[in-house]
């Protein structure tokens, strides 16, 4: 077996940190002096340059396949008004004119008046054919007038369970969909993706993510045309890092959902084994809290009326959850508002009161609002918090739309990052394409809970983590959630030599030097990836 040495920098960070690392048959097999006599009959040696050897990233909450469709559709992320996002829409329509939809994602939701986007400022730009825009958040849609037609949707379309279609004062629809319950019908009538483009758009994103020191991903929402791209990309050397793939239950037809995710579970087994596994299901319990759509425990501010939009009745989120615990499944719950989190706990916990105990892991995803009174339940039931750092601070999204639903006191209990690390488990995810999948850039602001670009005063600085519990959620912590902590997250003897190479110390570096720190090298069992 070939033999890779790393040496002439810090394994790990800190002053006790070892300064060699051996691979072997893609294993670390020495650290310290007993990997540098290997340098000498090594295969290969890496100079570390004084550099920094650590574990390699995980993102536990991604979404790459639409990530990797952003050359496939209208960019519309950093525009920065209504007029900019209305010209590249104008633009992508003119150089795709055999396109039968206008397709876009990224918008800023905070560009019109509480989130609401009208179909006639895309009709002015685009009348011809229907237009699907999707907000930077995935959970609110802008659509034109074809589209509704397209959809279906007009006056007299029921609302659906899970979505909220926005209407004027005589109940038309305005053009703005909320919750993927709405836009779903939207989706239903647009072309489906080409099987060939979401294995390219794989491809892409997965070359995107190792570039960035990522080496596993939990894509956190598929369904069976994403599965089988996955597994063609697998088959095909096209995946470039390791995934797990949550498949979706819905409220209304979990039953069969779940024949279907044992089923892609099985596919993924005879059709990607050890590159691809379908280990993972997802829940939305609720919406998002910018949106009106989270599901909170008290009415936002200025609406007595309203407490967001559980997805689920609480009972039947229990019992689907304990159903799909009951296959060995592992429960993956998006669950913004404190009433959302608190449905997702009683689901876990009524799962593990009807299956037994086992070492279940099951994830709430987010988790940016949870009463006091329900955080001791995420250590106490086993619950993963996977949080998304590059949301703890204070940008537009958070001043515009969030805070002043909220209010002051539960406004600054949101992401209680260092409360849940100290208490429970936590791991990093990105959510991208909603928001960056760069890992640094997340980390500085985990540290630091400033605006990134600004990097001015720290919001709630009492939940910023250390530099170190920051690595740990984004190495041990999603391997963790993976079930695949003895595997990779850690620089240990045996352990897969997953790595990542950096020029220098990340903690020897200011805020906004640590947001645009990159890896020198990345390598999966030690293959070398960049």
């Amino acid at each position: 077996m070939s033999v890779l040495v790393f040496r002439n920098g810090s394994i790990g960070i800190g002053a006790a940190a070892p300064r060699a690392l051996a691979v072997e048959g893609g294993l670390i097999a020495a650290l310290g002096d007993d990997a540098e006599e290997r340098a000498n009959t090594a295969d290969e040696v890496v100079d570390l340059e004084g550099g920094v050897l650590l574990p390699s990233f995980g993102d536990g909450h991604a979404h790459p396949l639409n990530g990797g469709l952003d050359t496939w559709l209208a960019d519309l992320q950093g525009a920065a008004s209504i007029s900019e996002v209305q010209e590249r829409v104008r633009a992508w329509a003119e150089e795709h004119p055999l396109e039968p939809w206008v397709r876009g994602d990224g918008y800023d939701p905070t560009l019109a008046p509480e989130g609401v986007f009208l179909a006639e400022w895309l009709d002015e730009v685009c009348a011809d054919r229907p237009v699907w825009l999707r907000a930077s958040d995935f959970h609110t849609a802008w659509v034109n007038t074809r589209a509704l037609e397209a959809a279906g949707i007009d006056r007299d379309t029921q609302e659906p369970p899970d979505g909220e279609i926005v209407r004027d004062r005589s109940r038309v629809p305005v053009g703005t969909l909320r919750e993927w319950g709405a836009w779903r019908l939207v989706e239903r009538a647009a072309p489906p993706i080409p099987a060939a483009t979401s294995v390219q758009a794989i491809s892409a994103a997965t070359t995107r993510l190792a570039a960035a020191g990522i080496t596993w991903v939990q894509d956190a929402w598929v369904e069976p045309d994403a599965l089988s791209a996955w597994a063609t990309a697998a088959e095909t050397g096209r995946a470039a890092i390791r995934a797990n793939l949550a498949f979706l239950a819905s409220p209304a037809s979990w039953r069969r959902d779940l024949d279907a995710a044992r089923s892609g579970r099985a596919e993924l087994r005879r059709r990607a084994p050890g590159r691809v596994t379908g280990h993972t299901v997802k829940f939305f319990a609720d919406g998002v809290i910018e949106a009106g759509t989270g599901a909170v425990i008290e009415p936002y501010v200025g609406c007595a009326h309203s407490r967001g939009m559980p997805n689920w009745d609480a009972g039947e989120l229990a019992r689907a959850v304990c159903a799909f615990d009951g296959h060995g499944f592992q429960v993956h719950i998006h669950a913004i508002g404190d009433a959302g989190v608190r449905a997702a706990l009683d689901a876990v916990e009524y799962a593990e009161r009807q299956n037994g105990a086992r070492d279940r892991r099951p994830v709430i995803a987010h988790a940016q609002l949870i009463d006091p009174v329900d955080i001791p339940r995420f250590a106490r039931l086993g619950v993963v918090a996977n949080v998304q750092p590059l949301w703890a601070c204070a940008d537009s999204v958070m001043t515009e739309l969030t805070l002043p639903r909220l209010g002051e006191r539960r406004g600054r209990a949101q992401y209680p990052f260092a409360t849940l690390a100290r208490t429970a488990r936590i791991s990093f995810g990105s959510d991208w394409p909603v928001s960056s999948f760069e890992p640094w850039a997340a980390i500085a602001v985990a540290i630091s809970r400033q605006v990134p670009g600004e990097w001015a005063a720290s919001w709630v600085p009492a939940e910023r983590l250390t530099l170190e519990e920051a690595i740990q959620a984004y190495t041990s912590g999603v391997a963790y959630q993976a079930f695949e902590e003895s595997l990779w997250g850690d620089l240990t003897v045996g352990a897969r030599a997953d790595l990542m190479a950096l020029p220098v110390d990340p903690s020897t570096l200011a805020v906004p030097e640590l947001a645009r720190l990159a890896p020198s090298g990345v390598w999966i069992e030690g293959a070398r990836l960049r």
